[in-house]
This record gives C-alpha cells, sequence and structure tokens, in this order.
C-alpha cells in the first residue's frame, strides 16, 4: 500500500508542476488585454511583461541547478512553491507596473526552479519501467494548464479587474503541490541513503530483481564539479551535447512561434475573429493534451529515442507544407501589438514602424486572407488609411504579442466588416476554392506539428535530460541546459517578426523544416535509448566509452 501511496503522490507532484507551469506561461495572453486598458501599457512595457516571465526562468535555471544539487529535489520544490505565492500574492495585489514586473519574474523563478526539481525528484523516485509514464506527466500536465488558462482567460475576461482572479487561482494547485510533497520520503538518490532507504523498506517501488542487484553492487555517488560537464571524465562532455542538442533542437524547431500564430492560421481558413481565436487555442490545446497522453502510454513501451524520430519527421513534414502554401496562398503576419489607446500612445507607431506589407494588419490584427493579398498586391491601399483608422481599431482590438486568445470585447462588429471587405476574390482570376483547399492543408498540417511536438520534443527532452547526468551532477547539468532553452526561446520569440520582414513567411517555415531534418539526424546519431534501464544503468552505459 506504501509503495502505491508514493506512487501515487510521485504522479501528483509531476501533474500540479506542470499545470502551474503550463497555467503561468498561458494565463498571461488573457490578462493583457486588460491589464493594458488598466494601466495604459505601450508595446515596449507590454514586451517587457511578457518576457519578464522568461527572464526570471532564465534567472532561476543559473542557480536553481546548485539548489537542488546541494539541498535535494524536494526542498527545491518546497522553495518553489512558497516563491510561487509570494509572487502570486505580488501579482494579484500588483497597483503598478513595476509591480507587476517584479510578480511575473518571481513567478518565472519559481516555476523554472519547480520544473526542474521535479522532473528529477520523479525521475529517481520511481521504477525504471514506470519512470517515462510519471515523467510525461509533467508535460500532460503542462498541455493541461495552458489549456485551463484560456478557458479562465475567456470566463474573466468582462470581469472588472479579472485579471486579479487570473494570477491569484495559481495559489490553489501551488498548496496542493506543497501539501503533497509533504507527504513523499526524502529523496532516495542522497549519496549513500539510497541503499539504506532500499533496504528500510521506505521505497518498495524497485521490484525484487532491481533490489536484488543493488545489495550486490552499492551504487557509488560520484561527487562532481560544474566544469566536469565540458570533460571527458565518464563521457560528461557527450551527455552535455545529448542535452544541449536536445533542447536546442526543441526550440529552433519553430515550436513557440507556430503556436503563437495559430488564430491566424484558422482564420485564414474562414473562422471569423472572435470564435477563431478562441477555436485556434483551445483547439489546438485539447490536441495537444491528447498528444501527450499518447506520448506517455507510449514512453516506456516504443522507447524515447523512437517517439523523438518519430516526431520530428511529422514536425519537420508539416512545417514544410505550411512553409510551401503560403507561398501560393501567403498570409500576412504583421506585429499584433496594440499600445492602450490613451493621448500619448502614439509612439507606439514610431516604435514598429509599419511595414508596406504589414500595414493592412495595423488595422485588422487577425486579417482574413483576402485582405491580407489586397496589402500585398498593393502596399498603398493600406498605408493611405488615416492614422485615426488604426487608433479607432486599437481600441476595438487589444491584441496581445504570443496570444492566441483574442478576447470577446467588442470584436463581432469588427469582423462582420471584414467578412463583407472579404467577399472577393482574393487573387486576380484565381478560384477561392483552390486556396479554400491550401488554407486546410495549412490548418492540417499545423495541428499535425503540434501533436508531433507533444509526442516528441515535448515530453521527451526533459525526460531524457532527467535521466542521462549521474545523480551527483544532475540538477546543475540539467539547469544548465534549461538555461539554454529559456535563452532560446527568448531569441526565437523576440526575433520571429524580424525575420519575417527579413526573409519571408514561407522561408521562415522552410527554414524551421530544415531544422527538424537536422534534428532527426542529430537524434539518430547521438540519443541513446534509455527505456527501462534504471538510473544506474543508464550512468554505467554512457561511462563506458562509445
Amino acid at each position: 500500500g506504501r509503495a502505491l501511496l508514493i506512487l501515487l503522490l510521485s504522479a501528483t507532484v509531476s501533474l500540479l508542476g506542470g499545470l502551474i507551469f503550463g497555467y503561468e506561461l498561458g494565463i498571461i495572453s488573457g490578462a493583457l488585454l486588460q491589464l493594458q486598458t488598466d494601466f495604459h501599457l505601450s508595446c515596449f512595457k507590454q514586451e517587457i511583461l511578457v518576457s519578464a516571465l522568461l527572464i526570471g526562468a532564465l534567472l532561476a535555471s543559473l542557480v536553481g541547478g546548485i539548489l537542488i544539487d546541494r539541498h535535494g529535489r524536494r526542498r527545491a520544490i518546497l522553495v518553489s512553491n512558497l516563491v510561487l505565492l509570494v509572487g502570486s500574492l505580488i501579482l494579484t495585489l500588483a497597483r503598478s507596473f513595476i509591480g507587476l514586473v517584479i510578480g511575473r519574474m518571481t513567478v518565472g523563478f519559481a516555476i523554472s526552479v519547480s520544473s526542474m526539481a521535479c522532473c528529477i525528484y520523479v525521475s529517481e523516485m520511481v521504477a525504471a519501467h514506470q519512470r517515462g509514464l510519471l515523467v510525461s506527466l509533467y508535460e500532460a500536465g503542462i498541455t493541461v494548464g495552458i489549456l485551463l488558462s484560456y478557458a479562465l482567460n475567456y470566463i474573466f475576461a468582462d470581469v472588472d479587474e479579472g485579471w486579479r482572479y487570473m494570477f491569484g487561482l495559481a495559489i490553489a494547485p501551488t498548496a496542493m503541490q506543497f501539501l503533497s510533497i509533504l507527504f513523499l520520503p526524502v529523496n532516495p538518490v542522497k549519496l549513500s541513503s539510497w541503499d539504506s532507504d532500499c533496504q528500510k523498506g521506505l521505497i518498495q517501488l524497485q521490484n525484487t530483481e532491481d533490489r536484488e542487484v543493488a545489495k550486490r553492487e552499492p551504487y557509488k555517488e560520484k561527487h562532481y564539479s560544474f566544469l566536469d560537464l565540458f570533460r571527458t571524465r565518464d563521457n560528461m562532455r557527450r551527455r552535455t551535447l545529448v542535452g544541449l542538442g536536445l533542447v536546442l533542437f526543441q526550440q529552433f524547431t519553430g515550436q513557440p512561434n507556430v503556436l503563437g500564430y495559430a488564430s491566424k492560421i484558422f482564420h485564414s481558413v474562414g473562422f471569423q475573429s472572435n470564435s477563431s481565436a478562441i477555436l485556434a487555442s483551445v483547439g489546438l490545446g485539447a490536441i495537444k493534451v491528447v498528444a501527450t497522453l499518447i506520448a506517455m502510454a507510449f514512453a516506456d513501451k516504443a522507447g524515447r529515442r523512437a517517439l523523438l524520430m518519430a516526431g520530428c519527421v511529422v514536425m519537420a513534414i508539416s512545417v514544410t507544407t505550411i512553409g510551401l502554401t503560403s507561398r501560393i496562398a501567403p498570409l500576412a503576419m504583421a506585429r499584433d501589438c496594440k499600445a492602450a489607446a490613451d493621448p500619448n500612445a502614439s509612439h507606439s507607431l514610431t516604435q514598429h514602424p509599419l511595414m508596406p506589407s504589414a500595414s493592412q494588419a495595423a488595422v485588422s490584427p487577425i486579417p482574413p486572407a483576402s485582405s491580407a493579398v489586397k496589402s500585398q498586391a498593393d502596399p498603398g491601399f493600406a498605408a493611405s488609411g488615416s492614422l485615426r483608422r488604426v487608433f479607432e481599431s486599437t481600441q476595438n482590438r487589444a491584441v496581445v504579442p504570443d496570444s492566441s486568445l483574442i478576447q470577446k470585447r467588442g470584436l463581432v462588429g469588427q469582423s462582420k466588416k471584414e467578412t463583407v471587405e472579404s467577399t472577393g476574390s482574393p487573387f486576380g482570376g484565381a478560384p477561392w476554392a483552390e486556396h479554400m483547399v491550401l488554407n486546410w492543408i495549412t490548418l492540417l498540417s499545423m495541428m499535425a506539428f503540434v501533436s508531433a511536438f507533444s509526442i516528441g520534443f515535448g515530453p521527451m527532452t526533459w525526460l531524457v535530460l532527467s535521466e542521462i547526468y549521474p545523480a551527483g551532477i544532475r540538477g546543475r547539468a540539467f539547469a544548465f541546459c534549461n538555461s539554454f532553452n529559456w535563452a532560446a526561446n527568448l531569441l526565437i520569440s523576440l526575433s520571429f517578426l524580424d525575420l519575417i520582414d527579413a526573409i519571408g513567411f514561407s522561408w521562415m517555415f522552410l527554414l524551421y523544416g530544415l531544422m527538424g531534418v537536422l534534428a532527426v539526424i542529430f537524434i539518430y546519431l547521438f540519443v541513446p535509448e534509455t527505456k527501462g534501464q534504471s538510473l544506474e544503468e543508464i550512468d554505467q552505459q554512457f561511462s563506458r566509452k562509445r
């Protein structure tokens, strides 16, 4: 009974950790719509607020590893829960922009430490044949958290100061995680206590064969310094290469941006603005949850390597398809930021000078395919529209960078105007139906991309990272790779629009496709299969020179 309890509590900790992480990532898109009117945020301030979480997370991944290795995984999770409670309170009670930024950075710091500690803790707590399932549960938690945040964004969209509730509700799962981890034993792999804990019967998750092996040759904990990550000792350099390769390819295959532009792609298929945005976020969110559940089921059967390679192949194909279809039926992409319409908001236009091709999108942030084409065919058409029109539309439509949820605030009238505008045939003599087919192909490719990510890179990267390092340096190694993950995420999210301006949307996606192909080759050559092996066996397998 005790083993089952430990198993259930480990699962709860993993799931709640992911849930909080996903919730905090997703909630900002809805909160920003209200914050920009309540605090009169300029584009630049909105970008700062969105990036604050990433910056906090990046800081945490620089120091979190030391905390996890020195003070143990369990304590690191407890501390991160307390920090998260403080951050959520700061956000809920915030009265100024600075307060919001500090709150978001605190929250980012906490979820980053928690994300590393949870994956490592759970991977060390459970038997080899259940590890894939339980660590993947963390990623499933993230997808459910994102979905939950979109639902709450929608519920609180019309509530006065609804953003306070959005930020405050994170306190509930945090408190639950704090309580459930109090009942779990201190980490089994703490220096030599692993062996004694097994003998005391504290950890009965290992089956009898595992226990026999453990008694025969007690696992010797080695001590590592941070610099050992780059040395040849125990093949550490190769492990670091595997870890960094996985986190960088995870970002450079374009996942953060494909999701951010979901609502545009949905709109081009013909879903009108309000429903389009909600469908984009909720529909894709649901697909992600289902795909992650599939990954959980197969992580310990098919193996990590197989799922990673299959996911990458599908991602490369689908993102290339999006690139090719958008060459034939272009989607207009533009800077989605709108400053709060207050008297001195005019500087937002100087900040993002309207590109000729993007100017139409400044009037309608989610352009139907036809108005997108109109502005590309005749750049003067949109640019000549008076600034007054742009400002009117900013009041109507507050759109957030990286938001796939355009709220239900005064958008319906706007969408009717757009529909009237978009009834004409989009291309000279080209039949509308042909482009409809292409748009649907784009949409299906997008769904395939999201599912492939959630089966491969999403859960498997963190699973492999929590397995391949020796226990003595696992926290610092995980944190080191994680810091590259956050930095790459920040870089890609911030440079996406500039890159599109420079090389064009379709080339951007073809570039992601190429990255996917490179990722498959990388995984084939360097990532070993770790399913069904104990952490000690994986360590020994790596230590032998191969």
